[in-house]
């Protein structure tokens, strides 16, 4: 893409659709270390967009470069129809930001923490309350809304503050991410949520360590890999940029493995196991033909499972498996 062009639209399904989040060589440096090295985006409205990259990436200064917490060295952003560097007021009105570290005021209730921020969005006391009260409902908080933040779990506490960003009624939201640290149950909330938002019209863009989750949520994904974007696609398009997928059979009787084996074409041994691995995309045409040509020899596997690449397949493919997301964190309950 041209850097003197600016990705304004996006065309789905034929038609012409405002790109909620644009940018075009967007750089940003540290002394001599560079952060983005030129990174193109073109996000629609109403989507959920994920970024992944190892840690240290460049994730988050890309999160802060496009809320206007830190301005760029280089290039071009629009953010909600405004551009990034000579209207920062118009992107913060329409945009709302959670980052991985949460900024509830632990000293003060639930339900002050939300009407602090309606008095920050300057709404009258009785929109303010109203606004609390509804999103303090949605968020399953009715019951805690009188305890100190710092008394609820770090579930809670991810839940109210992205709460508190939806008090101003933003189009677009910068989850950086929401989840590290949660618990799965935790977790799977949070997902739900986010789900919500979308279908309410909300964009997210969304950074995350767990590939898990960008599978689950994104509409579309971005791997972020030393300053520059190594590929972007659906979940699916970028799982067949990486080959590796196979076919394998396991077998208890070690003639049955034998009559396999030389019956099979392009297979991987494993004598000890007596396994059998075949490269395959995993189509019902590949799976008919290797089970054809079982039934030709007259053999029977005792186990058959098919991989296919997934998101880890790809992360470790296009950043070299060096410095990869840590998804064992200790979760916080």
């Amino acid at each position: 893409m041209p850097s003197s062009v600016m990705p304004t639209s996006i065309r789905a399904g034929g038609h012409e659709s405002p790109a909620a989040v644009s940018s075009v060589a967007l750089r940003k440096s540290y002394g001599d270390k560079t952060v983005l090295a030129g990174i193109d985006l073109s996000i629609p409205a109403g989507s959920v967009f994920a970024l992944l990259g190892p840690n240290g990436a460049g994730k988050t200064t890309a999160v802060k470069i496009l809320s206007t917490l830190i301005s760029a060295d280089g290039g071009q952003a629009r953010v909600a129809g405004h551009d990034i560097a000579m209207s920062p007021d118009g992107v913060r009105a329409a945009i709302g930001v959670t980052g991985q570290f949460s900024a509830v005021d632990g000293l003060i209730t639930g339900e002050e923490n939300m009407l602090l921020m309606a008095d920050l969005h300057h709404l009258s006391k009785h929109e303010g309350r109203r606004v609390t009260a509804e999103l303090l409902e949605r968020f399953d908080l009715v019951d805690a809304a009188k305890k100190p933040a710092q008394s609820y779990s770090g579930g809670m506490k991810r839940r109210l503050d992205i709460a508190m960003t939806l008090v101003g009624s933003p189009r677009i939201i910068f989850l950086d991410e929401p989840t590290t640290g949660l618990d799965p149950r935790s977790r799977h909330n949070m997902w739900q949520i986010i789900r919500g938002l979308v279908a309410d019209g909300v964009t997210v863009f969304l950074t995350t360590q767990y590939l898990e989750e960008a599978d689950e949520l994104a509409d579309r994904i971005a791997v972020l890999n030393d300053g520059r974007i190594a590929a972007e696609g659906s979940a699916d398009e970028l799982k067949r940029l990486i080959p590796g997928g196979h076919v394998r059979l396991r077998f208890s009787d070690p003639s049955a493995y034998q009559s396999a084996a030389v019956a099979l074409r392009d297979v991987t041994r494993d004598d000890e196991a007596l396994a059998l691995q075949i490269p395959s995309d995993g189509s019902q045409r590949e799976l008919r033909s290797i089970l054809d040509r079982l039934d030709s020899a007259r053999v029977e596997a005792d186990e058959l499972t098919v991989h296919t690449p997934d998101l880890d397949d790809v992360f470790f493919a296009l950043t070299g498996g060096t410095n990869v997301p840590d998804q064992t964190k200790e979760t916080v309950r």
